[in-house]
């Protein structure tokens, strides 16, 4: 299952920077996961500054 990305977003980009699969890009106003490119690595949510990321 993908991780997504809530609303504590703050759109610092560590996390699609760090995706392995570039499953994360700038969304309208944060950044989204894209659930079909999405290896559920969990590299993102370990590298997100605010804990904005979970498994979906």
């Amino acid at each position: 299952m993908a991780r997504v990305i809530s609303n504590a977003c703050v759109s610092c980009g560590t996390c699609a920077d760090t995706c392995p699969v570039s499953a994360i890009s700038q969304g309208d106003g944060q950044y989204v996961v894209d659930a079909g490119t999405c290896i559920d690595c969990g590299a993102c949510e370990g590298a997100c500054p605010v804990g904005a990321i979970s498994q979906g």
